[in-house]
């Protein structure tokens, strides 16, 4: 079973600009993996679901923030009115400032289930291939893989970083949902009985092409399709 992680939006900062209930209904239907708690009256509502899912609505956000930040200073130049500017759109542009910042950055960062990764990255490696304007890199401690996205480029081929991002979370939500994990613990944590494990996993291999196993130190987690990887540990536990 993969985890998921709770988030508090607050949506209070769009509202001189948007209907929030109705930018609300279409982070739904844009982030149909995420579950959304109800609209609280101060502009608050609760999301769960994957961290790169809520990451992905987060840069989505950031983004939406920012091209009303731009609008509002090119309205600013056009009337040359600076100081006569609206009080809701100058908070606009000071809450999300940082945030904005971020989103245009070389650097970006994904976080991962440690077994969805390297499930991704066996059975989808097209999705962190990539050309010589990003560079990839990835620190793993213990069920959590971060992936680093950097850009290796121009300033001008940032995009081309949140571009594999949203690639890479796009895929991750996918299998986030159609995936599943069960672990199995070695009974005596000997050399002979990790030996006879690896052997059966690796015979079955042909049965359950998409079932895929990692080997630790005192566990085997299977990763795969729910009907195929419970007959896969009932196969391999005979």
């Amino acid at each position: 079973v993969f985890s998921s992680v709770s988030s508090v939006l607050n949506m209070s900062i769009f509202k001189d600009q948007f209907v929030v209930e109705d930018l609300i209904e279409e982070l739904k239907k844009k982030s149909t993996a995420l579950s959304f708690g109800p609209l609280q009256a101060n502009g608050h509502i609760s999301v769960q679901g994957s961290f790169p899912a809520i990451s992905l609505l987060r840069d989505f956000l950031i983004l939406k923030a920012k091209s009303l930040s731009e609008k509002d200073k090119r309205e600013e130049s056009k009337s040359h009115q600076r100081a006569k500017r609206r009080p809701q759109q100058h908070r606009l542009t000071t809450e999300m400032s940082n945030f904005v910042r971020d989103a245009d950055g070389e650097k970006q960062v994904v976080v991962l289930d440690e077994g969805i990764y390297h499930y991704m990255k066996y059975f989808f490696p097209r999705t962190f291939k990539v050309n010589d304007d990003v560079v990839i890199s990835d620190v793993t401690d213990g069920d959590v893989t971060t992936v680093y996205l950097e850009n290796a480029g121009s300033r001008s081929d940032v995009r081309q970083v949140l571009r594999v991002k949203e690639k890479i979370v796009n895929q991750y939500i996918k299998l986030h949902e159609a995936l599943r994990k069960e672990r199995i613990y070695y009974k005596k944590h000997s050399r002979d009985e990790k030996r006879i494990y690896k052997r059966a996993c690796d015979s079955l291999k042909p049965r359950f092409p998409h079932v895929f196993t990692i080997f630790y130190d005192t566990y085997i987690d299977v990763i795969g399709y729910p009907s195929e990887i419970f007959e896969f540990i009932k196969e391999v536990s005979n």
